[in-house]
């Protein structure tokens, strides 16, 4: 339903989107559209912006002093940190693939919490797709120490207060003074009358307020009370006195709020960003009211509120909304995942938790990640992680970061690392692949092979060497059938040590891998 944080999946392989429903619009066709708005994660911004991110977060560790966390939370952390937009876009409904839920970091909040939780996500941070800047959230609630008033203390009983008033507040009205609440009522009459007279001089007014009773109107709003009572003040509460300041030699004078100087423009340019931004009103000055200042901008909104205008836009939402999905069902997406492996015969295996990009060493399902020439897997547990928190559980140097380090802190041969395009070709080799691959090595020739992965190996040739190599090497005689097996088993291991994703029952079909291929295997 509208106002919940979803995913949206816009690729079989990529992690999911996380959005927030705005409006749920039926098409012309029948089907269900979302306009939401776009969160990004970590792995969506350049490095610059990373960088502002780390020094954000390092600020708020020791500002709420956060209890310390290990390596692998730190790292998981970062996952879990958004960045509020205003960009928005429609989507189909049938990309929503769950709910999860986004909150405004505070202070108050422990930071472990977040990775306690499932499909639990927080941001501090506003970034702008267009101008590629990161600032902090305007909306922020001031909750913690840093803005508690500081309560000074109680004084005793006769003790006197010997700070100086004046500097602590203005008086501005005095209730004990000596006029009576029918004399203050004439004068606020007579503040009125005098106002609409002084409209009626004004070129300016009297093109907006073209009539006696928009004039009479817009004299009585607040400024004009508030400037009669502000005179009265001024005066001593001495009625003549007040009223000579209201209507001095030069002419009467004219007090005017917000809505007086704001041109009609001007309120429909503010009613356009109020639409876009919302009650951003450092957005709305920026982009579209430059001129004014951000006092003006937030008065203005105040009193617009108490408009016609105001009741005529809510009414008109009120009834766009009614007419609009509040909700809508989506049902449970059970379609297999085209990264999803059928049949694996090889058990990925850890070196330093720079291959296996899972926690687990066996999984009834493989899914294929990463670079095709990579030739990566993920386990059904990591790859929900991945598809939900759009990285892997443990660092890991194919996502670009290295054991031991902060997850605020930049690596610095972060670039150098992501910018080789092609891995290293690593194999892992038992004793007896070692021993197979040095009976044909005039045949093999080993190096130049590595060098060449496209060529295909004639395995006839390969399989009458070892027959020959041992036969010779021999002074008993062997059964024919065990030489045959023994050759056999050499040119296995032998292919498998140059091709090792290779159908052993095809070994003779010239079948070949990518160049720089990275991978480990162990048979079982």
């Amino acid at each position: 339903q509208t106002s919940n944080y979803v995913y949206f999946e816009n690729s079989s392989s990529n992690p999911y989107l996380i959005r927030r429903i705005e409006e749920l619009n039926k098409t012309a066709n029948g089907n269900v559209e979302a306009k939401v708005v776009c969160l990004f994660r970590r792995r969506d911004i350049s490095g610059n912006l990373n960088t502002l991110a780390d020094s954000n977060a390092r600020e708020f560790e020791e500002e709420s002093k956060q209890p310390a966390l290990s390596e692998q939370q730190k790292h998981q952390l970062k996952h879990r940190e958004l960045f509020l937009s205003r960009q928005f876009e429609s989507l189909p409904a049938t990309h929503i693939r769950g709910k999860c839920n986004v909150t405004l970091l505070n202070e108050t909040d422990v930071l472990a919490g977040y990775l306690e939780k499932e499909d639990c996500f927080f941001y501090s941070l506003v970034f702008d797709p267009v101008q590629k800047t990161l600032l902090a959230d305007q909306g922020e609630i001031r909750v913690g120490s840093k803005y508690q008033a500081e309560i000074p203390d109680k004084l005793a009983e006769g003790e006197s207060d010997n700070r100086i008033q004046e500097k602590l507040e203005t008086k501005v009205w005095d209730p004990n003074n000596q006029l009576k609440d029918p004399q203050i009522d004439q004068f606020l009459v007579v503040a009125r009358a005098v106002g609409t007279f002084a409209r009626a001089l004004d070129c300016s007014s009297s093109i907006r307020q073209p009539s006696l009773h928009m004039s009479a109107a817009a004299a009585s709003r607040d400024i004009t009370l508030f400037h009669a009572m502000d005179t009265l003040q001024k005066n001593s509460y001495d009625l003549a006195k007040a009223m000579s300041t209201l209507v001095p030699q030069g002419g009467p004078v004219l007090c005017r709020d917000e809505m007086e100087e704001w041109s009609a423009s001007e309120a429909m340019l503010f009613e356009e960003a109020l639409e876009k931004y919302g009650k951003d009103f450092n957005d709305i000055r920026q982009d579209f009211l430059p001129w004014k200042s951000l006092a003006s901008v937030v008065q203005f909104y105040y009193m617009w509120k108490t408009t016609d205008r105001y009741i005529q836009q809510k009414r008109l939402k009120a009834a766009e909304a009614d007419s609009k999905l509040k909700q809508v069902y989506i049902p449970t997406y059970t379609k297999p995942n085209p990264n999803q492996i059928m049949r694996l015969s090889v058990r990925l295996v850890s070196a330093s938790n720079r291959l296996l990009l899972s926690t687990a060493a066996q999984s009834p399902q493989w899914y294929a990640w990463g670079p095709p020439n990579m030739q990566c897997r993920l386990c059904a547990s990591c790859w929900i992680y991945w598809k939900k928190y759009g990285g892997l559980k443990t660092p890991t140097q194919l996502e670009g970061e290295v054991q031991g380090l902060s997850p605020f802190t930049r690596n610095e041969g972060r670039a150098k690392l992501l910018a080789k395009n092609r891995q290293t070709f690593i194999l892992q080799t038992t004793k007896l692949t070692r021993i197979a691959r040095r009976v044909c090595e005039d045949i093999l020739q080993p190096r130049r092979a590595a060098r060449r992965p496209y060529a295909s190996i004639n395995a006839n040739a390969v399989k009458a060497e070892c027959k020959h190599t041992h036969t010779r090497q021999s002074r008993v005689s062997i059964n024919n059938s065990l030489t045959n097996q023994w050759s056999a088993v050499f040119t296995r291991h032998i292919l498998v040590s140059l091709h090792p994703f290779w159908n052993l029952d095809q070994a003779s079909t010239k079948k070949k891998i990518v160049p720089g291929t990275r991978f480990q295997v162990v048979f079982r």
